[in-house]
């Protein structure tokens, strides 16, 4: 069990985390959160791309996957508490 655990993820174990936290990202109503969510995956991935030994990548996967958890939880949270209008960025100029 421990050398599962150490073992890297494979490229599309890491695409689909990554894919999950982009669409966990589109369930904020909230403009500003939903941006963050999504800059912040995209920083991460970005950040842990040249990591080359196993236990590292392990790791960052884990915390990616414990990151996709929290996110899929604010989102409930979220939309039980969405604004009641839209941001200034979501406006459509007419």
């Amino acid at each position: 069990m421990a050398a599962a655990a150490a073992a890297a993820p494979t490229r599309a174990e890491a695409l689909s985390l990554f894919r999950s936290l982009l669409r966990t990202a589109k369930q904020f109503s909230d403009y500003n959160i939903r941006e963050y969510t999504r800059r912040r995956a995209a920083d991460a991935f970005r950040e842990n791309r040249a990591l080359a030994d196993a236990p590292a990548a392990a790791a960052a996967f884990a915390e990616g996957k414990k990151q996709l958890e929290v996110a899929k939880r604010q989102a409930v949270v979220y939309s039980l508490y969405a604004p009641k209008s839209k941001s200034v960025m979501e406006l459509k100029v007419q």
